[in-house]
């Protein structure tokens, strides 16, 4: 063999105990990630991984305006899901339900949208639209109106 021969063979063999070591030393990682404890999840991760549309946003209500009441409600419903009493998944609608229940009015914002030449445009935009409208029909009417008041 010749010289450059035997110094490629000593690259390689420290290459391929390199090589050894990294696996031994993930298989050790992966053996220890096994052995600990799976991931105990709080009572409100459990709740919010049952949670459907517009489930999470009733939920923040509810903490935000009633925390120390949420904070029970939460508790027994992941109790209850834990158990496989409760295995269906929660929309924002059944939750309000659920809060309203038991005598926690939790106040969630909506609004009432409609469609107009194929957008869509809040309720209140639109009467205050109609309003609009009607002043500009009626100047007359409306001028008498402010001088009899």
């Amino acid at each position: 063999m010749t010289e450059e021969d035997k110094e490629l063979e000593l690259l390689k063999a420290k290459r391929l105990l390199e090589m050894q070591k990294n696996i031994s030393k993930q298989q050790k990682l992966e053996e220890k990630a096994t052995k600990q404890e799976p991931n105990i999840l709080s009572p409100r991760e459990i709740v919010i991984k049952q949670l459907g549309y517009r489930g999470l946003e009733v939920l923040e209500n509810a903490e935000s305006q009633f925390p120390e009441e949420t904070k029970l409600v939460v508790d027994k419903l992941a109790e209850l899901i834990q158990s496989g009493e409760v295995t269906e998944t929660i929309d924002g609608g059944k939750l309000l339900t659920l809060f309203r229940s038991v005598g926690i009015r939790v106040r969630v914002q909506t609004t009432i949208n409609v469609e107009q030449d194929g957008k869509l445009v809040s309720w209140s935009d639109k009467l205050k639209e109609g309003r609009t409208m009607e002043t500009q029909e009626n100047p007359d009417q409306q001028s008498a109106e402010q001088n009899s008041s």
